[in-house]
């Protein structure tokens, strides 16, 4: 029987990957029998595949045989709960973890990054299908991705999730007892999901791994209570501690506030991973000082948003430093500069701020935000602008700060349409999906001359530079002598 094979497979997969010990592999069998509805099998030789297919043969039996419904989100919950029954016990991935942290803490994240994509956590084979391409911009090189392993709802998940009870358990995503859990048709399966406790400036935190890998070793560190965002002095404790445990990965934090806040204000975290963003590369273009702070190196970053850096060896100035930055940043308005502390007694302004090791010393980025919305920009001042939204419309988080842009999934298939179309000379604004491009694409024709073979490449070229306006949108100081100005005026408040 098919089903017979599959199981094989999935043992051996197991076994091969470590997940199991070969004294596990009856007690294995026996356990997805249950999942499976089975009370027998016939054993066979286990034959060597990607798991994805093998978990496609389970899947698809499954839903021949009434065991699931099909579609994106049962198949998901239920191929999560068959892994998280070959997923080791978190007493034993923390045992292993800290042991190889003892000898070093590369060789432990390296060790529990692989264990994160054995146990399908991260699916690697929908990774595999994001679209990625590099974008050359007067900023640096900037990565552009349109993500496409967050699988999207189909229509009958999204009417399930909306009839199904809506429980505050897990209260979000990020909570630590996500670990094992498993899900709903509105809550993501994890029995196959480990995390990490860590001690970071003396408090309980966790760390995992996104499970949609939007670079290299995207991890998520995150409070063990369910507390909301919030930049403060602790916020920079944390992040310097963190990459003082952890000197190959960068962190940082979403800023605090909504539109230039990350997805998830409610629960208190951090984004970090190994990857050199564009941002990290980018020269200080202009050195600064501050009073008090002579020991402390400072400049302002070239980079389309507003980027202060700082060095030091000694963490605590970073953090006397920072702090005073940003109580300086919370109350300071600038109406030539329409920079607004508070309207109406909102808050606007706060930090987004990313931490590294660099050269030995202690680095961090402090990037100005600013969330005031107007009539003209009711989605904000400082946000992509009408104009560039049918490339991004969305919130400009910690990612697209550093330099990644995370695109809609719909512009594969978009852009595609839209470079054929360009190449046949077809009227854009006659077809519903491309005339949201119209615009932006008849200012290419006016530069280019679009042939099957440069097309795509002209496209993917101009996306980096609408990415690279986004952000410009996105700085409350703008890079021209005006704006450099404005910027200086703010640096010399902070007294």
């Amino acid at each position: 029987m098919m089903i017979d094979q599959a199981l094989a497979d999935l043992l051996g997969y197991a076994l091969h990957r470590g997940l199991i010990a070969q004294e596990d592999h009856a007690w294995a069998a026996n356990r997805l029998l249950q999942a499976l509805g089975l009370d027998s099998w016939t054993e066979t030789d286990a034959q060597e595949r990607p798991l994805e297919d093998i978990l496609k043969d389970i899947l698809d039996w499954a839903v021949e045989n009434g065991r699931i419904q099909e579609g994106t989100t049962s198949r998901d919950l239920f191929d999560t709960e068959l892994m998280g029954r070959l997923t080791p016990r978190p007493s034993q991935v923390v045992r292993e973890f800290n042991q190889r942290y003892a000898v070093s803490p590369e060789d432990a994240t390296d060790w529990y990054y692989q264990l994160s994509q054995d146990t399908d956590y991260i699916r690697r084979y929908r990774i595999a299908r994001d679209v990625k391409w590099v974008a050359p911009t007067p900023y640096g090189d900037l990565d552009i991705t349109i993500n496409l392993s967050k699988p999207e709802k189909d229509p009958r998940a999204i009417a399930a999730a909306k009839a199904a009870p809506q429980g505050g358990y897990p209260k979000c995503q990020l909570c630590r007892e996500n670990e094992g859990y498993a899900g709903r048709m509105n809550h993501p399966a994890r029995q196959n999901h480990r995390i990490i406790p860590i001690t970071i400036d003396g408090k309980d935190w966790f760390f995992q791994y996104s499970p949609y890998v939007y670079y290299n070793e995207h991890c998520i560190v995150f409070n063990g209570q369910h507390v909301p965002m919030k930049i403060d002095r602790s916020t920079f404790r944390k992040l310097l501690d963190f990459v003082a445990q952890f000197p190959h990965y960068f962190v940082g934090s979403n800023a605090d506030l909504p539109i230039v806040g990350g997805s998830i204000l409610s629960h208190d975290h951090f984004q970090g991973g190994r990857y050199t963003f564009a941002m990290e590369k980018a020269p200080v273009e202009r050195e600064i000082s501050f009073p008090g702070f002579a020991d402390v190196e400072a400049g302002i970053v070239k980079w389309p948003m507003s980027v202060i850096r700082l060095r030091s060896a000694d963490d605590c100035r970073l953090v006397d430093l920072a702090e005073k930055i940003l109580t300086a940043w919370r109350s300071y308005t600038d109406e030539a500069a329409f920079i607004f502390a508070e309207t109406d007694g909102e808050p606007h302004n706060t930090i987004t701020p990313i931490a590294r090791m660099r050269e030995g010393k202690y680095e961090l980025d402090l990037v100005l935000r600013n969330n005031i919305t107007t009539a003209e920009y009711p989605l904000g001042v400082y946000h992509p602008h009408q104009e560039l939204h049918h490339i991004k419309k969305e919130n400009i988080g910690l990612i697209e700060v550093m330099g990644l842009a995370v695109l809609p999934s719909r512009l594969k298939r978009e852009l595609a349409e839209l470079a054929d179309a360009l190449v046949e000379g077809r009227d854009l604004r006659a077809d519903e999906t491309l005339a949201k491009h119209a615009d932006w694409a008849e200012e290419l024709k006016t530069r280019y001359t679009f042939t099957q073979e440069n097309a795509m490449a002209v496209i993917q070229k101009e996306v980096g530079v609408v990415f690279a306006a986004v952000l410009e949108h996105a700085g409350v100081y703008k890079c021209t002598a005006q704006g450099r100005e404005a910027f200086l005026r703010f640096i010399s408040s902070v007294n």
